[in-house]
């Protein structure tokens, strides 16, 4: 990604989440840029190693049962609930759910593959009893909306039953952005249980469907957000509870949720608060280039058209802090997102690429918001001859504590190849890593570069006429892969990603 010459910080990105997001960088002129300036040695984030707190016993009234069905990042909320000081045992048999203390199942992918999972694992049953004896359980997005009767995403699929209700997909008519990503606000309809307090503050959201409030499930819900129209964020009966929303990338607000599921409360006799109408937010992203220097050490680092070596004797990497520190710090100061991006990704084997996957172990330990990768994330064959899908590097960053990947060059091949044949081949990554973790974990980021042309009739595609410039200004999205250019509108690139 292009840089601005001047920078000697990584930059920081503020935009609103109502809007699309086209790149995750924060030099490529598509976004406001603030500076700020960190000390490098002023670095104040402690180490991984003493930063979570751990229960002192597991078992008993320490662990936590957790119902992992394997799509998605749950390391964050591992590592969560270990810093709130509880150990974990994975759900592995469905005797296991019958038997936890407290349950949580987080949800995170398509819905129809969630359910087979359950029911292929005998789990379907034994969930359902332990929540209709009013056990402790709390869902967590996905977790939520299999409690209801279906759900249209690719289907009708049958959902657990538990509350009334069909899950829809957002209504994107009228133009509101589908998925809805990003820090939203919650009306607080009724005593909320583990929401208590919170109804002023944002909270993490990442979803395209959504359950609708109805006379028929009023009696469960707890709290609603608005996108478009007001929709379920929060249920609850008895001990049983299950959130919309990701209380593990909510920032304190999110441990402070989890906190008083794991402790609660002897009683609750809070009135619920009045709150606003619910809203999106301002967010800040901090946008982290990162590479290996001389010396095979990870950092971070900017430049200016990809040159990002200092203009010295020793023309090294400039090197502008370690990469989870820098996390740590960004998050420590209010940022709402951290997204790095392996800017030597494409020349490696991404699954070999053990210190970016470590970074994002340790960064996921201290950092409890949103955190996307980028950079090489594409099929791959090795040097033994071995190949590798995008879905299978893909995975590994979830599982490493990725909650979002970022795609680069191979969107402009998919695009390309789409408008070429006129249909979905249904291998690209775009399509591979969606249709297992759903289109809100893939996000497209387009590299702009200025085009000028004489007359909007020169090129296909939506042209603005440049400011003090005599000529019309095109803008095309780049790929670079050696010395092959691939250009395509901008526009025309995100439309063609969104179908």
């Amino acid at each position: 990604m292009e840089a601005a010459a001047a920078l000697t910080v990584p930059t920081i990105a503020g935009f609103s989440s109502s809007s699309s997001t086209s790149s995750f960088s924060g030099n490529s002129g598509l976004f406001l840029h603030r500076r700020v300036h960190l000390p490098k040695n002023n670095i104040r984030v402690k180490s991984p190693a003493t930063f979570s707190i751990r229960a002192a016993a597991s078992g008993g009234d320490n662990a936590v049962t957790l119902l992992d069905y394997g799509a998605g990042n749950v390391r964050s909320l591992r590592n969560a609930i270990r810093r709130l000081g509880f150990d974990i045992k994975d759900v592995q048999t469905p005797d296991d759910i019958l038997k936890a203390n407290r349950l949580i199942f987080p949800g995170v992918g398509a819905f129809a593959a969630a359910m087979n999972f359950l029911n292929e694992k005998g789990m379907a049953e034994a969930l359902c009893d332990y929540i209709n004896n009013d056990r402790p359980f709390l869902g967590i997005c996905l977790g939520l909306q299999l409690l209801f009767e279906s759900s249209e995403e690719n289907g009708p699929v049958k959902g657990l039953g538990l509350i009334p209700g069909v899950v829809g997909r957002f209504d994107s008519s009228e133009g509101l952005r589908v998925p809805h990503i990003g820090w939203n606000s919650l009306q607080i309809e009724k005593d909320a249980g583990i929401l208590d307090d919170v109804a002023s503050r944002h909270v993490y959201f990442v979803h395209s469907y959504r359950a609708m409030p109805s006379d028929n499930n009023e009696e469960w819900v707890t709290a609603t957000c608005n996108y478009g129209d007001n929709f379920i964020a929060s249920v609850r009966r008895g001990n049983v509870n299950a959130v919309q929303f990701h209380p593990e990338k909510s920032g304190d607000v999110g441990l402070s949720i989890l906190r008083r599921f794991l402790h609660p409360k002897s009683s609750i006799s809070k009135k619920p608060a009045e709150g606003k109408a619910s809203k999106l937010a301002k967010r800040v992203i901090a946008c982290l280039d990162v590479r290996a220097n001389d010396k095979g050490d990870l950092v971070v680092t900017k430049g200016d058209q990809y040159d990002v070596r200092e203009q010295t004797e020793e023309n090294e990497v400039r090197n502008l802090g370690k990469p989870v520190e820098l996390a740590g710090q960004y998050y420590e100061d209010g940022a709402d997102e951290i997204s790095f991006l392996n800017i030597t990704g494409f020349r490696d084997f991404p699954l070999g690429d053990l210190p970016m996957l470590q970074v994002l172990r340790f960064a996921s330990e201290n950092v409890f918001v949103p955190l996307t990768v980028g950079g090489g994330i594409r099929d791959f064959t090795d040097a033994n001859g071995r190949h590798y899908t995008s879905l299978e590097v893909a995975s590994e960053y979830f599982r490493s504590g990725a909650d979002k990947i970022s795609i680069g060059s191979d969107a402009v091949y998919a695009a390309e190849e789409y408008l070429q044949t006129g249909v979905k081949s249904g291998k690209s990554s775009l399509e591979q890593i969606s249709r297992v973790y759903g289109n809100q974990a893939v996000v497209v980021s387009i590299d702009p570069r200025r085009v000028y042309i004489n007359t909007p009739n020169d090129v296909p595609f939506k042209s603005v006429k440049a400011q003090m410039e005599k000529h019309m200004l095109g803008i095309s999205a780049r790929s670079t892969v050696g010395e092959k250019a691939v250009q395509l509108a901008r526009m025309s690139l995100q439309k063609l990603c969104r179908s």
